[in-house]
């Protein structure tokens, strides 16, 4: 009866998400009550369950999150995307420009939450696409499969932050595996793709084409890039600092310290305010205004990564989490393998990346305690699997379909393939990374 208790919890997290268009996190409160209930909390310490799960998993997560959302639209607003995107057209030049998109989303992506990486950056795959003559699905497939991997495999974008917190992972080390894992994926779901996709008709509006500032507006080339990488450069390098430093000398407690995400993200976000900000004229108030403006773009996304944690208190407390494990244990299938799998499924079901991810590591958290898997890598299958094809429940899709305006059939031929090259080459570079790692 426990599991099938918690395959019906499921459902309704799946059936409030998807039939009665209940916000996530509306629907994650609901199913996380009902759940404990169902399996066997005592009705005055569901809510308890409830707010602890939910405190928890945001005591580490409210930095990154914030953090990088300021980060990010400060990258927008200042105009260093544009900068970015203008050196990288430059020498990449018209024979490879879907080389330069592939590389400016990357980038960019890192940074940028995916909405924000779309809405800045398809106006001006529009224009190149216009200017060179080129079909704007060809240019963008390499750079939105960029947006895509960073967002779902990628700290300090919030599934893979969250997952890294509940699974234990160093951030730093998830950071690095997953671009060994992110670069090939994006070469294939990107430009190699993209090459069966040139004669895919699209027309999108003219408003919708990129407003440029002007030259002498933009910060420089140089502080661009810093600025927009600096949180990748901080957590790779202080990461590898440590491998090399002994755990009982001073150093060694500093440079914990400064490798903490939230440090590194407070310490960017203070660089990028003077770098792409206050050196390049900009008033402080006005700073301010952007960093108000950019957490009410991310204020629901946490809202929902509590959710998550909710639910996941609740699979603990009731000990079902153990149950499942149990389970699972005599399956002959490998643990990644298996996260990927439920993540796929959950994510084809519900449609939100975020909300898939969350939900699997709830369910099977338990199992690879005990698996001896590298949970940075765990973190990594999981994020391949919440990418799994996407299409009529994923306002990714109606997004594509509506900027780039093409038809139903082309918007799956096209961009919910993409999603689902993501997936599936993710999960093989993480088979391989365990392989070689392990």
């Amino acid at each position: 009866m426990t599991i099938l208790f918690v395959l019906l919890s499921i459902l309704l997290l799946v059936l409030l998400i998807v039939w009665a268009k209940l916000n996530p996190f509306l629907a994650f409160l609901i199913t996380s009550i009902v759940a404990g209930l169902l399996l066997g909390i005592p009705p005055e310490q569901v809510a308890v369950s409830v707010q602890q799960g939910m405190g928890s998993l945001l005591g580490d997560l409210v930095i990154i999150i914030t953090m990088g959302a300021m980060l990010g639209k400060l990258v927008a607003e200042s105009g260093a995307a544009q900068r970015i995107a203008d050196f990288l057209m430059r020498v990449f030049g018209k024979k490879y420009i879907h080389w330069a998109m592939m590389v400016t989303g990357l980038v960019v992506g890192i940074p940028l939450f995916y909405n924000v990486g779309f809405v800045l950056l398809v106006p001006l795959v529009f224009t190149v696409a216009h200017q060179y003559k080129l079909s704007a699905v060809y240019v963008g497939i390499p750079l939105l499969a960029a947006l895509s991997v960073t967002h779902g495999f990628l700290p300090p974008h919030p599934s893979p932050a969250a997952l890294v917190a509940q699974f234990d992972a160093n951030m730093g080390m998830t950071l690095l595996y997953g671009m060994m894992v992110a670069i090939p994926t994006i070469l294939v779901a990107g430009p190699w793709f993209a090459r069966y996709l040139k004669n895919i008709p699209a027309s999108p509006l003219k408003s919708f084409r990129a407003s440029s500032k002007p030259e002498e507006d933009l910060p420089g080339t140089w502080n661009s890039f810093l600025s927009a990488l600096l949180p990748v450069v901080l957590l790779v390098g202080t990461t590898l600092l440590l491998m090399q430093t002994d755990e009982g000398s001073t150093l060694y407690g500093y440079v914990k310290f400064i490798a903490d995400p939230g440090m590194v993200m407070l310490f960017s976000l203070l660089v990028a305010t003077f770098t792409l900000g206050l050196h390049q004229g900009a008033k402080m108030n006005h700073l301010m205004d952007i960093y108000v403006d950019s957490v009410k773009d991310v204020a629901m996304i946490i809202l929902i990564v509590a959710g998550a944690g909710a639910l996941k208190q609740v699979l603990l407390d009731s000990g079902v989490s153990q149950v499942i494990a149990d389970g699972l244990e005599g399956w002959n299938v490998h643990p990644l393998v298996l996260a990927w799998t439920i993540t796929a499924v959950i994510r084809v079901c519900v449609g939100s990346a975020t909300v898939a991810g969350l939900t699997t590591a709830g369910i099977i958290g338990p199992l690879i305690e005990g698996a001896g898997v590298d949970p940075n890598l765990v973190v990594l299958a999981i994020g391949a699997g919440s990418l799994m094809f996407s299409h009529f429940n994923d306002a990714g899709f109606w997004m594509y379909k509506e900027f780039f305006n093409v038809s139903i059939k082309d918007t799956i031929r096209s961009w919910s393939v993409m999603e689902t090259i993501v997936a599936v080459v993710g999960l093989a570079g993480v088979m391989v990374l365990d392989w070689i790692v392990g």
